[in-house]
């Protein structure tokens, strides 16, 4: 599947239940095994489920794979493995503590330049 229609398919998924801070990263320089990462805020750990799961449905609505997800038990770090795209759904305070944009960063994607779903 087309890279820029997963991660639209993704951050459509993300705003439909008012993710905040959705940030896009390229890695396709820093890795070869996956080439975007996705992070995005949830408010609460019902938010943070809801939002994984909103991806996941959206992803295989439009015939893509999800891998697996991890940390729904605890809700406060939700990972959504899509293979091409790993998502991270985190609380506030979590985000901050682990600042991924500075892990993976450099390389944000503007999102302008995504194509939108029909």
């Amino acid at each position: 599947m087309d890279i820029r229609k997963l991660q639209r398919a993704v951050v459509d998924a993300l705003e439909d239940v008012k993710a905040q801070n959705i940030t896009v990263l390229n890695t396709t320089h820093l890795t070869s095994l996956f080439d975007r990462v996705i992070i995005a805020s949830g408010t609460s750990n019902r938010q943070t489920r809801a939002l994984a799961s909103s991806v996941r449905e959206k992803i295989k609505a439009i015939g893509g794979e999800v891998i697996t997800t991890e940390g729904e038990e605890t809700g406060e770090w939700v990972l959504v493995d899509l293979g091409d795209i790993v998502v991270h759904i985190m609380q506030p305070a979590i985000r901050s503590y682990y600042n991924l944009e500075e892990v993976w960063g450099g390389k944000t994607v503007r999102m302008k330049l995504l194509p939108q779903q029909p």
